[in-house]
């Protein structure tokens, strides 16, 4: 195996991707908004359209030559398909709060935290919470459902023909697995879904070659594979797997920050402390927020380059937003965003929101327990304000991994080794500096008493 496609289905944008293992490089071959729907029983991804969207990024990339196809996906994500394989529901957008009217019902069925990792997160965030209110609001559809594919799977699913569950998708704060035995949690006996779920494969697992109607659409050869696929998060921990004990933050919408090989910590599920699943099948713990949402609404979606003079401003002036902008998710749950030492603008806001990123990254990092080097993947890894501000919070090296996505080679990793070593990662160690370190004792200091 040597060039890899990868579907890279994220919550917010949609990218057809091409990873050429021989080199490490990957190239994105088309890129599509994952929208939102707000027409017919509640908000919902547009299925067909990203069907539409992924036969023509394959087209590209069987011009190119692939010898396999990968998948990852965002979480919080699960298809619920018919007998004759369309959907017997649309899609939940998981930010739709339908799944809180039945809360308190729900509440009486969902395991604990200690058999789950999974802590009750608001809206469709506990896939569990999505399938009990669908059941519940549109009783004669769900009945129809043949299959719960997580969002990967449901891709596999759509290229290959095959139905297969996948243990990162299902360990992803869904309420449906336990992390610790490597098993469905009891929710799933409880409520009766068994039958709903195919069997369990590995996210590298080749669940079978390309339909035939899908090779015809697309150029791929007949038998080129379709591998089981991965939920994003966990596609950014592959290339570190060997690496621990390190921490690593998988960078987009979310932040999700994850401690492979950590120190032992009680895990708080009220800071939004969870447990995810790698691709080996065990039990990563891992704490996150917004910090890519947060970081496009602080800028209004203008992102700058700040200069070294804006840098020191904000750090001299101790300029500093405070959580959060979604108060319900994140390490300081309740706490509402606001600034500081005034509102600045420019490339001072954007070094401003770079380190209230950074701050947040080292609360996660300490939650989940995470020791070691710290490997930062994704939108933020070419930030170099938010690196440098990230180790001076931690007081480790911080490795920054660009501008990349990180999933998507993540992805490609699944079916076979790289075979060169790819770009050198921007090294970054703590500030020593008492303008640095003094601010990032004046945020804490400030987000005690906020």
């Amino acid at each position: 195996m040597r060039r890899i496609a990868v579907l890279d289905i994220g919550k917010t944008n949609a990218k057809v991707l091409v990873v050429d293992l021989a080199t490490g490089v990957e190239e994105v071959l088309a890129r599509s908004p994952n929208a939102v729907r707000r027409d017919g029983p509640y908000p919902h991804h547009d299925i067909e359209a990203l069907w539409a969207f992924v036969l023509s990024g394959l087209q590209l990339a069987a011009a190119r030559g692939v010898d396999a196809v990968s998948i990852t996906t965002h979480g919080a994500a699960c298809v619920l398909v018919d007998e004759g394989g369309g959907l017997a529901l649309p899609m939940l957008d998981y930010e739709h709060d339908g799944p809180d009217l039945v809360d308190a019902e729900y509440e009486t069925v969902r395991p604990g935290f200690g058999e789950t990792g999974s802590p009750r997160l608001p809206g469709g965030l506990n896939v569990g919470a999505q399938l009990f209110w669908l059941e519940r609001a549109f009783p004669a559809e769900f009945a129809t459902a043949w299959h719960a594919l997580m969002l990967a799977q449901y891709w596999a699913f759509r290229l290959s023909g095959v139905a297969a569950s996948e243990a990162t998708s299902l360990g992803c704060h869904t309420d449906l697995w336990n992390p610790w035995q490597g098993r469905f949690s009891s929710l799933v006996a409880r409520m009766g879904w068994e039958g709903l779920f195919p069997p369990v494969r590995k996210a590298a697992d080749v669940l079978g070659p390309v339909l035939p109607e899908v090779a015809a659409a697309t150029g791929l050869p007949v038998g080129t594979p379709v591998l089981c696929g991965i939920h994003d998060s966990n596609a950014s921990l592959v290339p570190h797997l060997a690496e621990a004990p390190c921490g690593v933050l998988s960078t987009g919408t979310w932040m999700i920050v994850m401690a492979l090989g950590g120190r032992a910590v009680e895990l708080d599920p009220a800071r939004d402390v969870l447990v995810n699943v790698n691709a080996l099948g065990q039990p990563v713990p891992t704490a996150r927020f917004m910090g890519g949402r947060e970081m496009e609404e602080i800028m209004g979606g203008r992102i700058v380059e700040p200069s070294d003079g804006e840098l020191r401003g904000v750090l001299e002036r101790r300029v500093m937003a405070m959580p959060s902008l979604h108060p319900d998710t994140g390490p300081f749950p309740g706490k509402r965003f606001g600034w500081v030492g005034g509102e600045p603008d420019g490339g001072a806001r954007m070094a401003a929101a770079s380190f209230f990123a950074a701050l947040m990254g080292a609360e996660c990092l300490a939650l989940a327990g995470a020791e070691g080097p710290v490997i930062v993947e994704g939108a933020f890894g070419g930030n170099l304000a938010f690196l440098r501000m990230l180790a001076t919070a931690t007081g480790r090296v911080v490795r920054g991994a660009g501008q990349g996505a990180g999933t998507g080679l993540g992805a490609a990793l699944l079916a076979g080794p790289l075979q060169a070593k790819g770009p050198a990662a921007l090294e970054v160690g703590p500030e020593s500096d008492p303008l640095w370190t003094g601010y990032v004792g004046a945020w804490r200091e400030a987000v005690a008493r906020w």
